[in-house]
Parts: C-alpha cells; structure tokens; sequence
C-alpha cells in the first residue's frame, strides 16, 4: 500500500449558486479574479448546469447553476443554499492516490475517469466525505492538458491577470460541523493527514462563567503532511450550544459543510482597502480590541508588528501570534449578509497574512470576546451613572 495520497497542492473548489450573473459580479468586479473557462454547450446539455470558472493566481472557482431541475446541482440547492459542494487536489498519480485510499477504507463516487487531448491528459476521482454533501475530488493532469477540466472552453487565453488584491494562494479551509470527531477522524484514518492545532474557547469563560447566554466553539486542524496543505474543522461548544455561531452556520447551512476558504496575501492593508473600494464589506471588530491590543501583544512578546496600528484599526484587521512571530487576519461578511439575500448561503472568505506565525487567530478568539464583553460593561456602567 502506498504511503501518502501524494497531494501537489489545491486544485479548484466548485460553488453551487443560484445566480451565477452574481457570483460572476462578485468574482470579477469585486475579487478581480478572471473569468478563464466556462462548459461546452455539451457539457451543459449533458449535465443540466451552466459553469464558469474563475482564478487568481494558483486560485481556480469553479461556480455552477442549475439549467434543469433534475441536475446535481438543482438537488444540491434544493437541500442547502448557496454553498461548496467539491473540493479538488492534485494528485502525482491518481492511481497511487487510489490505492492508498482503497486500503483505507474510502467510499469512491466512481472508478477514475479519463480524457485526453493535444498530447495530455486529464485523471480523476471523487469520494464521500463526512461533511453531508461535500465530495472531494482528486485530480491528476499530465502533459499539456489545455483545459481546466474535460468539456470546458477556455475564455481568452484561459490564463488570469495579476489579482489587484495580491489574491494567489489558498492558506487553509475550514468546515463546521455538528460535531467534529467524525470529520477529525476521517482526515486521520482515511487521508492520513496529522493533527497541526486546535483550540477551544466560550464566551462563558469571560465573566467568570455568570453568563446567561454565549457562545464557543472547538476547533482542530488537520494538515497533509507532504503537501502542508490544512483543514481547519469546528463544532459548537457547550453549555450554550444552540446560540454558537458554529450551529447556527449548520442550521443556515442545512448541515455540515465549508464554512471559509482563506486567501494568502502579501500586504492584508492595501488589500482590505482596495477590496472596500470595490463593495466588499468585512466583520467589523470593537474600538476595544485595539484599545487593548498593545498590552495583548507585549503579553505574548510580540514587539516588531511593521503595520501602523491606525491601519489596522481603521480597516478591523486583527492581529495574534506569539513571539515575534505573527499574523494578520480579517474575515469578509458572509455571502447572505453580503447580497442581502439568505439563498446565498452563510459561507465567507477571510484574508490572511502571515508574519511567520503559523496558527489560526487562537489570541484574536479569545480578545474579541473579550473587548466585546469589556465594552458592555463599559456601557452599563454608563447607564448606571447617567441613571
């Protein structure tokens, strides 16, 4: 039995919607991604959904809509909103990937299929996962494979722009769940990945466990060992488990399923800023935050932060790490919120970037509930005053 899946890296993650003149908006306009491939006139008459495909840098979107009601992607909306149904990794060898995930135990969708052209080709697979009706696909492209993916045509030349945003990597992916020992598990025993980190926080813990109501969360990551590429998964946390933001996402959602895909970026201000200008709106974070964010950094020794903290204040960029060694993270609003419309589902990006910090904002968890709860304090106190 072969040792490793043998993942390159990401390939694509595929989004179900039901507009796709909105995505392609949101894509293209908002993102600056590059519109790059859209299917065949037979792949539509062939699978009953219309597709395009979107990139930035090694960032490939590929965002369907149903054509007729009997397609996959007509069931998929039937059941969620708007969401990721499929994420896709390249693969060295699509039959060593088999192979090792054969002797594992995995539940295959299909044998591998195969399609070739102009001295390439393109391999692939997909197999259950226990995020619902989330698959994962493996893909294996060998030669001068032209297309994204067997029935697609490309748009132009079929290759991105320079994103405006600096947008050219994915940094991670997380997923909620009801609970999260079964997908945890599942990326140990079935993919081999190994455990990278976790945390787990409540906002109960703040005012001395005396809340009423709250919210928390458990979170482990998993990471592939050979690729480095993770997988961040969380479950909500008692004892207000129903009011985590973690089970609400899988009411919204209508099950377990990705909750964000992280973008890696170079410069996260001039990012955040040109991304504003463009429409996106973000979580925003409480004065508080920053009005107790030098004492939290000198806390963990953090002394050579080069961004102004004006900048990171003004734009809600939350900052964590330890040793001086951090990062800087901001989440946009999710897509219902965004559109106004709840059919968009509850799934966001975040933007991400990283000072030689390798964790996943444990420090920004705990400070934003806290400068929350601080800031309510402070206002009852006013109240009591005023009063």
């Amino acid at each position: 039995m072969t040792q490793s899946l043998g993942i390159v890296g990401y390939d694509s993650f595929h989004f179900i919607v039901n507009d796709l003149e909105r995505s392609r908006r949101f894509y293209t306009d908002a993102l600056g991604f590059t519109e790059v491939a859209r299917s065949s006139a037979a792949k539509v008459e062939k699978g009953g959904e219309v597709a395009s495909v979107f990139g930035a840098g090694q960032i490939r979107v590929l965002v369907s809509t149903p054509a007729r009601a009997d397609s996959r992607a007509a069931r998929y909306l039937r059941i969620h909103p708007d969401g990721i149904s499929s994420l896709a990794f390249r693969v060295r060898s699509v039959e060593a990937a088999w192979a090792f995930l054969e002797g594992r135990g995995a539940t295959f969708l299909s044998g591998i299929q195969e399609s070739g052209e102009a001295g390439g080709s393109f391999r692939t697979f997909s197999i259950a996962t226990p995020l619902d009706d989330v698959t994962f696909r493996f893909i294996e492209r060998t030669g001068d494979y032209p297309r994204f993916a067997p029935d697609f045509e490309a748009v132009g030349d079929g290759v991105p722009r320079e994103n405006p945003h600096g947008f050219a990597t994915i940094d991670h992916v997380t997923s909620n769940a009801y609970t999260m020992l079964p997908v945890v598990n599942w990326y140990r025993d079935v993919l081999g990945f190994t455990h990278y980190w976790d945390v787990e926080f409540h906002t109960s813990e703040v005012d001395g466990g005396k809340k009423m109501t709250g919210s928390g969360l458990r979170s482990i990551v998993m990471a592939d060992p050979e690729s480095g590429i993770k997988f961040a998964t969380n479950e909500p946390m008692r004892p207000f488990f129903r009011e985590s933001q973690i089970n609400r996402f899988c009411e919204d959602h209508h099950g377990a399923g990705v909750q964000h895909v992280a973008f890696l970026v170079k410069g996260i201000i001039p990012a955040v800023e040109s991304l504003r200008k463009r429409g996106i709106a973000f979580l925003p974070a409480p004065g508080a935050y920053y009005d107790r964010l030098p004492k939290r950094l000198e806390e963990v020794r953090i002394t050579n932060v080069k961004e102004p903290m004006e900048a990171l204040r003004a734009n809600h960029i939350l900052v964590d790490g330890q040793d001086d060694r951090y990062m800087l993270q901001i989440f946009m609003l999710d897509a219902g919120a965004l559109y106004g419309d709840q059919s968009a589902g509850p799934f966001f990006y975040e933007v991400i970037q990283r000072e030689g910090d390798k964790g996943f904002g444990y420090g920004n968890f705990r400070a934003l509930f806290e400068s929350i709860e601080a800031a309510q304090r402070s206002e009852s106190r006013s109240l009591e005053v005023v009063g």
